[in-house]
This record gives structure tokens, sequence and C-alpha cells, in this order.
């Protein structure tokens, strides 16, 4: 199963081009859902959730529709795993697993958490914290890619998080890898240029994908399903509505419409 949607939904900037001019923000996640099968949660990664928000947000949508919730940022950067705050964060997901309709868990780790004895022990620390919940994590450095980090994520039980993004020396390169049943592409876009320098944080996204870069994932995709029992596939390149549009380019690539 291969299940294409975006990394968040509520942008203002995509009155017009994706939801009706008139839109009220509250009424976004509705209108998304009857799109996409599954979208990220931004919002738990810069301040912690909480269950009443997770409620409320199963109500506005089909009893199909999928979460994945970014881990709060002071677990993965913040590298905060005591009880208060992992019991907090787990508590607050708990409705999306009572109704089954949460994806993962997203642990998007900074560029400066690096491949070392520490951090391969946090993670095998953060594994024990969340319980059963099911873990994808993202690197953003390229020297996590070992085989020897490969192994500690199967053994752990955490999903490896492949990425399209930026040829820049340090970055994670386009491999396809699978690490447990949970395949997992984020799509950053290729803006090297505004990768580091950059005054707001949204200009780092605004890549728009060519047919022929989305191509070139096609095999990549069907190879991660086989490997997989579900893909998760969020386009990241939010500015201006360009994650819809490659969103629906990507379906189509795939025949999946």
């Amino acid at each position: 199963m291969i299940l294409i949607g975006t990394s968040g939904y509520a942008y203002k900037d995509w009155k017009g081009k994706f939801y009706p001019e008139d839109i009220k923000e509250k009424d976004m996640l509705a209108f998304y859902s009857k799109v996409f099968p599954f979208t990220e949660v931004n919002s738990s990664y810069y301040s912690m959730p909480t269950s009443y928000m997770f409620y409320y947000m199963m109500k506005k949508t089909p009893a199909a529709f999928i979460f994945v919730v970014k881990a709060f940022g002071g677990m993965t950067h913040g590298q905060d795993l005591s009880d208060t705050t992992t019991d907090r964060f787990k508590e607050a997901v708990k409705p999306l697993v009572d109704e089954k309709r949460l994806g993962c868990v997203l642990l998007q780790f900074p560029y400066s958490f690096h491949n070392n004895e520490k951090n391969r022990d946090y993670l095998k620390k953060f594994r024990d914290r969340m319980g059963d919940l099911p873990l994808a994590v993202e690197f953003r450095a390229s020297d996590w890619l070992t085989p020897d980090s490969i192994k500690l994520l199967r053994e752990n039980n955490m999903n490896f998080v492949c990425v399209d993004e930026p040829t820049i020396r340090g970055l994670l390169p386009p491999v396809v890898v699978a690490t447990g049943p949970i395949g997992y592409i984020r799509f950053h876009g290729r803006n090297g240029r505004k990768w580091y320098d950059h005054e707001k944080s949204y200009e780092r996204y605004d890549y728009l994908y060519s047919e022929e870069e989305l191509s070139e994932w096609v095999p990549r995709i069907r190879e991660l399903s086989e490997k997989t029992e579900v893909v998760f596939i969020a386009m990241n390149n939010h500015f201006n509505a360009q994650a819809i549009m490659n969103a629906r380019q990507l379906l189509s690539l795939l025949g999946t419409l």
C-alpha cells in the first residue's frame, strides 16, 4: 500500500490553489482529507500535543484517514526523554492508537545529531520510552548511512525515512532503505541555494519538482513497497501549494489515480 500526502495542511498560501479562497483554517483538514489519505501533523513538533487535539482532528476526517505525528521537538532536538515529557506525548497520541489511525511517530533529528555512541544510545532510549508506538526516524546527517546504523534501526524496530533533498555535502543522498514494516519517503525539494541561506524557514522548501525528477523515484517507491507493508510519501515542498501539485503528479506517475 502506497499513501501519498503532504507535510502539514494548514497553509494560507494554499487558498485559491488548493483550498477555496474563502475557506476558514478550521475547515482545512476536512477539505484536505477528502483528497488525500494521510497527513503529517507538524504542530506536535513545536508544542506538546494533547489528546483533545487529536480527538478533534479525527472528528473532522474519514474513519480511514491516517495521521503521522511528528515527535515533540523537545525530544528530538532538546533530547528530553524524561518520564513527564514522554508520558505526556504517549497520552496525547493514545486516541489515534485506540482508533488505529496513527501511521507512526516521525522522529525528525537535526543535522547536528551525528552518528556517535551517545546518539546511538539515545535512539535505543527513545525506542524504550515510546513503548510499542511505531517510529520512523529521519536523519539529516549522512554519517548515519552505514550498515551498523541500519542494523541498529532494525534491531530496535525503528523505520528508516528516505529523503529527497538538495545534493549538499553531509546531507543524506536519495537512497531506498527499509528497516521495518513501514516505508517512508519525504520530499523536501532541491533548493540548495536556500537550504542554509534563507530568512524564512519556508524558503528552504520553495521548490517545484519536474515530472522527470519525480519519475526518478517511481522504481524506488515500487522497490520500497515490495519490502514493506505500507509506504508513506510526504511532500514537504509546501510553499505556494507546490506539494499539492507534486503529490498529484506522483499519484499519476504511479498509476494510483
